[in-house]
């Protein structure tokens, strides 16, 4: 089975590589970043069982990415914070974070934090979430503002594709590649076909007044963006 790293997310060295020994010890496999801004792309790359978020980073705050985060990702988070008074703004503010760590902090307690929070979460499968649309890889599931989307395994991994990534342009043989994972020949064109099929299933779970998703870019492909 795939082994999903911890990722640790602290602008300061020492501290977060006292994690990642701390971590890999403890049987865990860990990666360490120091700049807000690499985070979101590295967690779509890699998919981390569990993130340990610093609240203050260059480039990006904690607060910023976990809210980016939970667009597209249910991993757990546990937010890093060295100041008392951002904990009531951790927990007021409703940000999506499964717990938080106050610096300084005994790495022990850090691992004991992860365990609980990954005992608490284990058997959650793993989903994609965007503007009321969820994923769930596992059972191959599709909701709607919590209403069950009946769609094709084809269909499911092609709003996959679209979810992971908004406001990307993929071309009609991207979208394939994507959406069929046995290296069958198919026309590029038939993406045309599941893609009216999936607009009309969407539609018909959405409100009237609210705008197509999957958006047609002429001579290139399509693109998501509600």
């Amino acid at each position: 089975m795939m082994k999903h790293p911890v990722l640790v997310v602290d602008d300061e060295p020492k501290v977060a590589q006292l994690l990642v020994d701390y971590l890999r010890f403890a049987s865990y496999e860990a990666h360490a970043l120091m700049e807000g801004g690499e985070v979101i792309a590295w967690v779509k790359a890699n998919s981390p069982q569990l993130i340990l978020l610093d609240l203050m980073l260059p480039g990006k705050s904690g607060l910023e990415i976990c809210r980016e985060l939970r667009l597209f990702s249910d991993v757990p988070i546990i937010m890093i914070t060295a100041r008392v008074d951002d904990i009531d703004r951790l927990l007021g503010l409703e940000i999506g974070a499964d717990d938080y760590i106050c610096k300084p902090f005994n790495p022990r307690e850090v691992i004991a934090r992860v365990k609980t929070v990954l005992r608490r979460t284990n058997g959650h499968s793993p989903t994609l979430a965007l503007y009321g649309i969820t994923l769930d890889d596992v059972q191959f599931r599709a909701t709607v503002h919590g209403q069950s989307l009946s769609v094709t395994p084809v269909e499911f991994r092609l709003l996959k594709t679209f979810i992971a990534e908004p406001k990307r342009v993929f071309s009609r043989s991207q979208l394939m590649d994507c959406a069929y994972n046995d290296n069958r020949v198919v026309n590029d064109r038939a993406v045309d076909s599941h893609i009216k099929n999936l607009r009309k299933k969407l539609a018909s779970l959405l409100p009237p007044e609210q705008p197509a998703m999957i958006h047609s870019i002429y001579g290139v492909g399509y693109r998501w963006e509600p």
